[in-house]
């Protein structure tokens, strides 16, 4: 899991993810080697990425329903919701939005803002 070092929220939610006994590794978009895990650094910087384990690379709501599916069996469950068919498209707009507003989120931050 990379997490935007600059912004707040997105700190605090890696942590939150940790407490929920979710096993992955996590680091920062500034300090991970993204050419070398195969992350798109622009789509890095307004979707979160994960790294599978196997090498691929998901983003934004499916990047966390995937690290959630890493999890204990209430989250790993939620993470399996996410990422239905049905639900997806919900997903993606939420995530946008909070993405969008994520300097306005607990934690957030003016350096949070994504710039248009």
């Amino acid at each position: 899991m990379l997490n935007d070092a600059d912004c707040g929220f997105c700190m605090r939610t890696a942590l939150l993810v940790h407490r929920l006994g979710v096993d992955v590794d996590s680091s920062t978009i500034q300090a991970a080697d993204l050419a070398g895990l195969g992350v798109d650094p622009v789509r890095a910087v307004v979707e979160m990425p994960y790294v599978h384990p196997d090498g691929r690379v998901s983003y934004g709501h499916r990047a966390f329903a995937s690290i959630l599916r890493t999890g204990p069996v209430p989250w790993r469950l939620v993470g399996r919701l996410l990422e239905s068919r049905a639900v997806d498209p919900v997903g993606r707009r939420a995530y946008a939005w909070v993405a969008a507003n994520r300097h306005r989120m607990p934690g957030g931050t003016a350096a949070c803002e994504l710039q248009r």
